[in-house]
C-alpha cells in the first residue's frame, strides 16, 4: 500500500495491458469478432500468439503479459470443460467472466502474489447471443457493443466510436472489414499481414473460428478492396 491507499502493482499491472499489443473487439446483432495484433521479439522469432480458442463459442484476445494471459486463458477452457461434464450445455459466457473477475481479485488482495498484468477481451455467442467483455487486472470488467485495449488503442476506439451506431443490423463480413479498419489504425507503421494479426469469429449459426497466417488472406483482401472502391467513389464524386 502507498500512503495514498493505492495499490502501486495494480497500477503497473494496468500499464503492462497498456503496453501491450492492440486488441479490438466488436459485435452485432449475430455476430461477434476479435481481431489483434501479433508482435515479434526480432526478425528471426516468431509471432506471440494473441487470440485463444477457449470453447466451441468463445475465444479471448490478450493484451499484456503473454505468459499470464496463457495461465488465464488454461483457466478458463478448464472451468468450460467442467461446465460442460455437470449441466451439458456451454457455459453462459457472462457468467464465466464474472469468475475470471473474481480471480483477478483474489491476486490484487493476497500478499505473496501479484495482480496478473494482462487484459482480456472475451467474445462468444451463448443462448442469450453474442457478448463481448473486457476484463482488466483490478478485477473490473464491462460489457460492450465495440472497445480496443492495449497500445494506440485510441486511435481504435475513435474510428469505432464513429461507426458504432451501424453494427447492430451488420454482416459477417462487414463487422470483420469494420474490426481490421479499426486495427489497422492502432499501427505505428506499416500495415496488416497475415503474419501480424489474427481474427476469431463467432455467430449464431457456425461454430467459433480462429482465423490465422494465410487463411487471413480473403479477409485482408476483403478490406483491400472496399477501400479501393471507398477511394474510387470518393474519386468519382470530387469529378
Amino acid at each position: 500500500w502507498s500512503p495514498h491507499g493505492r495499490l502501486h502493482q495494480v497500477e503497473y499491472a494496468l500499464e503492462a495491458v497498456k503496453q501491450g499489443s492492440a486488441c479490438v473487439g466488436l459485435r452485432s446483432n449475430t455476430t461477434v469478432v476479435l481481431a489483434a495484433l501479433k508482435r515479434s521479439p526480432g526478425d528471426l522469432a516468431s509471432h506471440q500468439r494473441k487470440v485463444h480458442e477457449i470453447d466451441d463459442h468463445l475465444a479471448i484476445a490478450v493484451s499484456g503479459l503473454t505468459a499470464d494471459g496463457r495461465i488465464l486463458s488454461q483457466y478458463l477452457r478448464n472451468e468450460c470443460i467442467n461446465h460442460r461434464f455437470v449441466y451439458d450445455t456451454p457455459v453462459p459466457i457472462g457468467r464465466l467472466v464474472k469468475q475470471l473477475a473474481d480471480k483477478h481479485q483474489k491476486n490484487t488482495v493476497q500478499s505473496w502474489s501479484r495482480p496478473y498484468g494482462v487484459g482480456l477481451l472475451v467474445a462468444g455467442v451463448d443462448e442469450a447471443g453474442p457478448h463481448l467483455y473486457q476484463t482488466q487486472p483490478d478485477a473490473t470488467y464491462y460489457e460492450w457493443q465495440a472497445t480496443a485495449i492495449g497500445a494506440r488503442s485510441q486511435a481504435a476506439k475513435t474510428y469505432l466510436e464513429r461507426n458504432f451506431e451501424t453494427f447492430p443490423g451488420l454482416g459477417e463480413d462487414e463487422l470483420v472489414r469494420h474490426g481490421l479498419k479499426a486495427l489497422r489504425g492502432t499501427l505505428a507503421e506499416g500495415g496488416l499481414t497475415t503474419e501480424n494479426c489474427s481474427l476469431a469469429i463467432a455467430t449464431r449459426d457456425k461454430p467459433l473460428r480462429v482465423l490465422e497466417g494465410e487463411a487471413l488472406g480473403p479477409w485482408l483482401d476483403l478490406l483491400a478492396a472496399s477501400e479501393a472502391g471507398e477511394e474510387g467513389g470518393g474519386g468519382g464524386g470530387g469529378g
